[in-house]
């Protein structure tokens, strides 16, 4: 008993100068220095906290994503036709067949006009009442939904409805454009769109 207690006061003995000198040290730092050491003390507690178990998460996703890689460019993979194989060929039937897949059915046209509409809105544009059309082709699983689009805007804002609408809607082409304006001042221009819709039929 009288050994435990010797050990344990020669052990207080030892850091009582340890403790005395860290005292001395922060307070020579001022109040400067103690917030220092107190946001260093939070960032390793956050570090330890927050960023050192989402390591392990972040290493399954990479190793995740490393996998899907992989397979995407197995040349069993549905998704890749010839990507990892440039020599590999793809037949006449199967190739007909991804090109049709690439158009949407033909009961999706009131989706893409609404989709029209939206862009045309966001770009500042105004739709005025248009002429539409079913044309089916002929010898062909595709038809063509053929629109008459009058709208109005600057040109800028024109320009954007047009670049976005081609991007948002892949199956779309502008065959036709004409453009009027009422006098050279107006930056207000008038334009009549044709645009076809091309859609699978079967």
């Amino acid at each position: 008993m009288d050994s435990a207690i010797l050990k344990q006061d020669l052990l207080q003995a030892r850091l009582q100068p340890l403790l005395l000198q860290i005292r001395w040290q922060i307070a020579r730092l001022g109040n400067a220095g103690k917030i220092g050491i107190g946001l260093f003390v939070v960032a390793m507690i956050f570090f330890m906290l927050a960023v050192l178990p989402q390591s392990s998460s972040l290493e399954e996703l990479q190793a995740r994503a490393e996998t899907l890689q992989v397979q995407a460019s197995s040349p069993s993979s549905p998704n890749n036709i010839s990507a990892s194989d440039p020599t590999r060929k793809v037949g006449g039937d199967q190739a007909l067949q991804i090109f049709y897949d690439f158009f949407p059915l033909i009961d999706s046209s009131p989706f893409w006009i609404r989709e029209l509409v939206a862009i045309a809105k966001k770009s500042g544009v105004e739709i005025n009442s248009g002429d539409y059309r079913l044309v089916h082709e002929q010898d062909s699983r595709l038809s063509r939904y053929q629109m008459i689009m009058p709208i109005r805007g600057r040109y800028p804002q024109i320009r954007r409805f047009m670049a976005d609408a081609l991007q948002a809607v892949p199956n779309m082409a502008i065959t036709g454009m004409v453009i009027k304006r009422e006098n050279i001042q107006t930056e207000q221009l008038d334009v009549r769109l044709e645009i076809d819709l091309y859609l699978d039929q079967s």
